[in-house]
């Protein structure tokens, strides 16, 4: 009788772990890229598709368009231009990079000659989170996207005045 009891409460616990887990899960709207081009010699497509998010309006997307490198202490760039393209007839954005992945930076003197690997990227952009819409990118094969997501306070802050 106790063993039953024991087991019972451990399935009831087990069913409202994987019930919370399931609505912790992220939901999408269903992706769609068909109508976007390929992608020409030498470029690759990549997309991000953000989750369905309460108030998207306060959200923001940043993306970095680059690659890992062997650095020193130096502080690095990319070398690239990202371009929005309009998808005729469509109204959407895509972006094109035009890149060789050919870096520039810094020239401190670094003692001690060590190198460690970074995410060297060209100038990120910022743009407007909309979870309907993948954000799709042609790039060079050896290169990478990442991005990240801000959150704006929900509260309205006043500015002091000295």
């Amino acid at each position: 009788m106790k063993f039953s009891k024991i087991a019972i409460t451990g399935f009831v616990m087990l069913m409202g772990v994987n019930v919370f887990a399931q609505k912790k899960a992220e939901k999408f709207e269903k992706l769609e890229i068909e109508m976007f081009p390929k992608a020409k010699e030498g470029y690759k497509q990549v997309y991000i598709q953000l989750p369905i998010a309460k108030n998207e309006e306060n959200l923001k997307v940043e993306f970095y368009v680059g690659a890992e490198k062997a650095v020193d202490c130096n502080n690095y760039n990319m070398i690239g231009e990202i371009k929005t393209q309009d998808l005729q007839g469509w109204g959407y954005n895509y972006y094109e990079v035009d890149s060789k992945g050919e870096t520039m930076g810094t020239m401190k003197g670094c003692l001690d000659q060590k190198t460690t690997n970074k995410f060297i990227s060209m100038q990120p952009q910022l743009v407007r989170y909309n979870s309907r819409l993948p954000l799709v990118f042609y790039i060079p094969k050896d290169l990478e996207v990442r991005y990240k997501i801000f959150r704006a306070d929900a509260k309205m802050k006043k500015a002091v005045q000295k």
